[in-house]
């Protein structure tokens, strides 16, 4: 970072112009003879009516003595500010839209930095979002977001979940991935199966974002802001780099496995698109997600002669099924409370629960 001194206005090149002349005590009659140029467009410069190009600073620094770069640097600067000035008139227009950000959780979790007033914080947001203005964040982050709005079980805050959206993508752009590749991506599944086991989030988080980047897929962990209501999203940052974001929503192992696997499938089995889960309102690949899932973590046939030998759940009958299967024994749990095989309120003490730093 540069710390660079930035005035909230700078005056026109041709006050240090006149400056000039009045020390060399020179008319603007004669500073246009002498740069050949007519006295009207001299005048124009003046009142910064125009602009000071290169050809011109070359012809000042002949006649003047004055470096043409300096003429240059103090063109750029006036404009800039001009420039800055019209951009802070339109930003007050747009700061209403702060008010539909979580602004305070962003700065909490050092996604933006918090601003001296109101229209530097809506300029920090709009650099967080990548957006010149808020008619761009409206066209790129919420257009693809509407169509959820039709589902019953969309609550959601757009704005928040827009922002919960942007910083996994930023997070993702920092992880090195190979190339995706399907066949790579399937085989690391199973490794990653074998971490379902793994109680602490310290240890499978990092090799299983390992293990993801290895076959092309960007693995993100991006804590959940009040107003987002979902577990999980997938998308593509670019052709060859899909993202599986997560958030810290479930602290049971049985909830987290499932939804890693839930967003798997959609990467592997659906177009390339935005999905947002518990959000789709296209059922049918929610559903094609659900079962790949569960039947990745537990096989199906496997599974069906466990409930149909067993008319009641134990805790030795769970632990050894899930010991056969090489999985957690919590989520064997989750599944037979997901299939109404036991209530929601039983054998959950063989649940992983996880702390989260």
């Amino acid at each position: 970072m540069i710390n660079e001194y930035m005035p909230d206005s700078v005056s026109p090149p041709g006050e240090t112009l006149i400056e000039t002349l009045e020390r060399l005590e020179m008319s603007q009659t004669e500073l246009a003879k002498r740069m050949g140029r007519p006295i009207k467009t001299l005048n124009e410069i003046i009142k910064g009516k125009a602009a000071i190009t290169p050809e011109t600073a070359l012809q000042l620094e002949k006649v003047l003595r004055i470096p043409a770069r300096f003429w240059n640097n103090r063109e750029r600067l006036y404009r800039e500010s001009l420039a800055r000035e019209m951009e802070q008139a339109r930003l007050r227009e747009d700061l209403t839209w702060l008010k539909s950000l979580p602004i305070p959780e962003m700065i909490k979790n050092r996604w933006i930095a918090k601003e001296g007033n109101k229209i530097e914080q809506l300029a920090t947001v709009l650099q967080f979002f990548g957006v010149a203005g808020v008619a761009q964040w409206r066209k790129i982050w919420t257009e693809p977001l509407v169509a959820y709005r039709e589902s019953p079980v969309f609550k959601s805050k757009l704005g928040a979940l827009s922002a919960w959206l942007r910083e996994g993508e930023l997070e993702a752009q920092q992880l090195e991935c190979s190339l995706y590749k399907k066949t790579a991506f399937k085989e690391r599944l199973s490794a990653i199966r074998e971490l379902t086991k793994e109680p602490a989030p310290d240890t499978f988080v990092p090799l299983l974002v390992a293990l993801s980047a290895q076959a092309g897929v960007a693995v993100v962990f991006i804590p959940e802001l009040q107003g987002v209501k979902v577990s999980g999203a997938t998308y593509w940052l670019t052709a060859h780099k899909p993202v599986i974001q997560l958030n810290l929503r479930y602290k049971t192992n049985d909830h987290l496995w499932f939804t890693f696997f839930h967003e798997a499938a959609h990467i592997l089995l659906h177009e390339k698109r935005l999905i947002v889960e518990d959000l789709d309102g296209k059922r049918d690949i929610e559903d094609d997600a659900n079962t790949f899932s569960g039947n990745f973590l537990i096989d199906q046939k496997k599974y069906q002669k466990f409930v149909t030998t067993n008319r009641r759940f134990s805790k030795t009958s769970v632990k050894t099924f899930a010991e056969e299967i090489d999985i957690a024994p919590g989520i064997v749990v989750g599944r037979l409370q997901h299939d109404r095989y036991i209530p929601f309120t039983h054998l959950n003490d063989f649940k992983i629960h996880y702390t989260w730093n």
